[in-house]
């Protein structure tokens, strides 16, 4: 049985690598199937005392580690990965509740961030600067170099990529030769652990990454202030984004905190392609992703045309039992998650949204939802409703569009179907965005690119291999006589 299989498998996971704490102790946190509710494992609950001494033996630890040997762990655990694909993606699908298709696809992301940062390694990362630039110049040269920081990566990740988000923490850190502390959420540890486990297979050494699993309640102020975190990488929501940053202090920080992303479909859009994105943007990895197409805002000339297309395709989209690789969406995390989408979906009904497809719930089962008339102040609109729900929401001119997309607290990423450059221009230059895609779905990046947002959505500071690097090294900077 594919569940017998990845218990056990998973616990083996955990006992196997050497750098998770809290192994001798009774106390662990169950982790269910969303889907089944059947309890797959247990992780350590770590305390106080184990995460200090933690810090205390990652930050004595130096690594040494070459370029080379660092390009060749990484290349080492992404060929393991692409070996072990359906594993990986047994493994997600039975914690997350993220249907095959999804899961399959995260495992192929996780090849891909390893990929890059093997190839980021390789590249030099200094500059270099002439001085005689001036009338008043001198004939030397500035240089560049980065190096690792002098303390410990804090890394707390999400549940709604169990292993993309960890690998984009951790494949940066091993990249530039730092250490890190990497906290998975506990409603998804297994991913993270597993990750870790094939990377010290690869060659990692384990004081490179160590995992901690455990309640934020009992450990996370610890996770902020250890006296050895010199930076705190997360992704998650906004009240926790923002309590890290009242408690971090002199740190770095780099906060990844959701978005409210929209379609914004023109009156001049190809209907078939935009109600395409806007499906795939809403319904993907079960609407669960901080890119996720969260409002449809779409010309008032071409809505209902529009609107007919979406319902059509979303009564098309097959969801179900996560483990059947016949169907397009699994569960959302859990039954709370879906009983709040469920509510927001009721309130705007009662509210004067018009309920087209879905809505149906069953546990953490919710099915693909579409809401028609939707007012931009509604709560399923103005707040993220990270699950899928499309709530439609008609404008009558670009003015209105901008306006409205602008409208919330939030600044992630954007769709734009249109075919005028002029409107294009107007988009790129005026939406509070990090990022818009122009015929594409707001998530679409390579794992290289910067990616991250304003407002609400973070500090603004990126993720993505490259930027991710920046961040995680300090520039030193000297300078040489040169003729």
């Amino acid at each position: 049985m594919i569940e017998q299989y990845i218990r056990d498998h998973a616990l083996d996971a955990m006992r196997l690598a050497g750098r998770k704490v809290g192994a001798g102790r009774e106390q662990h946190i169950p982790v269910l199937n969303p889907y089944s509710g059947q309890r797959i494992g247990a992780v350590p609950r770590a305390t106080l005392e184990e995460v200090r001494a933690t810090f205390a033996s990652v930050h004595a630890y130096h690594p040494m580690l070459t370029r080379f040997e660092r390009a060749a762990i990484l290349n080492r655990a992404a060929a393991l990965i692409r070996e072990r694909l359906d594993e990986v993606a047994g493994l997600i699908t039975a914690e997350a509740g993220l249907c095959h298709k999804d899961a399959v696809y995260e495992a192929g992301r996780v090849s891909d961030v390893l990929l890059f940062g093997a190839n980021e390694v390789l590249r030099d990362d200094g500059q270099i600067f002439s001085c005689d630039l001036t009338p008043h110049g001198k004939k030397r040269r500035v240089y560049t170099q980065r190096s690792p920081l002098m303390g410990v990566i804090t890394a707390i990740t999400p549940f709604n990529h169990p292993m993309n988000q960890v690998a984009h923490k951790v494949v940066p850190s091993i990249a530039t030769n730092n250490r890190m502390v990497l906290k998975p959420s506990e409603k998804v540890p297994f991913s993270a652990i597993l990750f870790a486990d094939i990377l010290y297979e690869a060659g990692l050494p384990p004081e490179m990454l160590s995992v901690i699993t455990g309640d934020p309640r009992d450990i996370a102020d610890e996770l902020i202030t250890n006296e050895h975190v010199d930076l705190v990488t997360f992704t998650g929501g906004v009240a926790i984004g923002k309590y890290i940053a009242s408690k971090a202090g002199y740190r770095r920080m780099v906060l990844e905190l959701g978005g409210n992303d929209p379609i914004i479909v023109m009156e001049d859009a190809d209907l078939d392609e935009a109600s395409t994105l806007a499906v795939q943007g809403s319904y993907k990895n079960s609407g669960q992703r901080c890119t996720a197409v969260k409002r449809l805002l779409v010309h008032e000339a071409v809505a209902d045309r529009f609107v007919e297309q979406v319902v059509e395709k979303t009564r098309a989209w097959k969801h179900g039992d996560p483990a059947d690789p016949g169907n397009d969406m699994g569960t959302v995390i859990d039954e709370s998650a879906a009983k709040l989408f469920e509510s927001r979906v009721n309130e705007a009904v009662g509210q004067g949204a018009r309920l087209l497809v879905g809505n149906q719930r069953h546990g953490a089962l919710y099915a693909p939802t579409v809401l028609d008339h939707v007012d931009p102040a509604m709560t399923v609109a103005r707040e993220e409703t990270f699950g899928p729900v499309s709530p439609v929401i008609r404008f009558g001119g670009i003015e209105e569009a901008i306006r409205i997309s602008n409208g919330t607290a939030y600044g992630l990423s954007s769709s734009v179907c249109t075919q005028r450059l002029d409107y294009i221009t107007r988009f790129v230059n005026e939406l509070q965005v990090g990022t818009v895609n122009v015929r594409e779905v707001p998530g679409y990046r390579l794992e290289l690119t910067p990616f991250g947002g304003i407002k609400d959505s973070g500090l603004g500071y990126k993720e993505g291999v490259q930027e991710a690097m920046k961040s995680f090294t300090n520039l030193k900077t000297y300078s040489l006589p040169w003729s």
